[in-house]
């Protein structure tokens, strides 16, 4: 069976057919999914799904490129559903220098505001970093990411940049991506990192792999992804979704008791 560890099935895209696309979801061996909060109303909504489908879990957090709608007032609200039964993470916060708006500023003022919610409510982060390589490790390192858990969302740094959260004890969500032909230094960094420290993921509905490049994205594709990693590492797809699926339960304290998730 497959774990989802990102998924936005809160996303628009998905309102025609999302019930009949989550409940097709087990037959086709996703066994669990974290659907990923990226702003006030994708939290909202994640919540609500959460609630809905018992296979789902949920992350709290908001995405840097969302981080102008946060105020003391919404963050307050955003620190109380981290406590909801289904939530297993906070996220997914970090930098995206990608886009002009919000400036840098406000995104590293709400990354370590919810890093240190993530430590005050003992849950593991989910770290989206976009062109922002240096100041998100910066702020890591200042605020001692290496004792938090947590994961680099949909990884796409080199492998040198692996290392320094190999080093802080982090794992990685290795999504579509990999399977684009040129994408050769995450297929490197991929090779490099160990299997126990990688994640599947979609970011669904974005980033579908070869060879639905361009397309809405699904857990249904996370086979695809799976593959991949199997040629690079050398081993069989079987054994991919098997060790990711552990370390997702692990990481996220699904299925496993909470002590041993480390």
């Amino acid at each position: 069976m497959i774990f989802e560890s990102h998924a936005h099935y809160d996303d628009e895209v998905f309102d025609k057919d999302r019930e009949e696309l989550l409940r097709s979801l087990r037959e086709h061996g996703i066994e669990y999914v974290i659907n990923v909060g990226a702003s006030l109303a994708g939290c909202k909504n994640t919540l609500r799904l959460t609630e809905e489908y018992p296979f789902l879990y949920g992350a709290m957090g908001v995405h840097p490129g969302e981080t102008g709608e946060l105020d003391e007032e919404s963050f307050a609200w955003l620190k109380e559903q981290c406590a909801a039964d289904k939530v297993v993470a906070v996220g997914e916060i970090g930098l995206d220098y990608h886009w002009e708006e919000p400036e840098a500023s406000v995104q590293k003022q709400w990354f370590e505001r919810q890093l240190e919610l993530a430590r005050e409510v003992d849950l593991p982060v989910i770290i989206h970093s976009r062109d922002a390589a240096k100041d998100t490790l910066d702020i890591m390192r200042a605020h001692r990411a290496g004792e938090m858990r947590g994961v680099i969302h949909c990884f796409s740094y080199t492998k040198e940049i692996a290392r320094e959260y190999l080093q802080m004890g982090f794992y990685f969500g290795i999504g579509g991506v990999v399977t684009f032909k040129n994408a050769k230094k995450l297929k490197e960094a991929v090779q490099y990192i160990p299997m126990d420290r990688i994640l599947l993921e979609t970011d669904s509905p974005y980033l579908a792999p070869e060879p639905h490049r361009g397309q809405r994205n699904s857990s249904l594709n996370l086979p695809y992804v799976a593959e991949e990693i199997a040629a690079l590492k050398e081993i069989s797809r079987e054994e991919v979704e098997e060790i990711t699926s552990d370390n997702a339960k692990r990481l996220f304290r699904i299925g496993q008791d909470a002590a041993a998730a480390r």
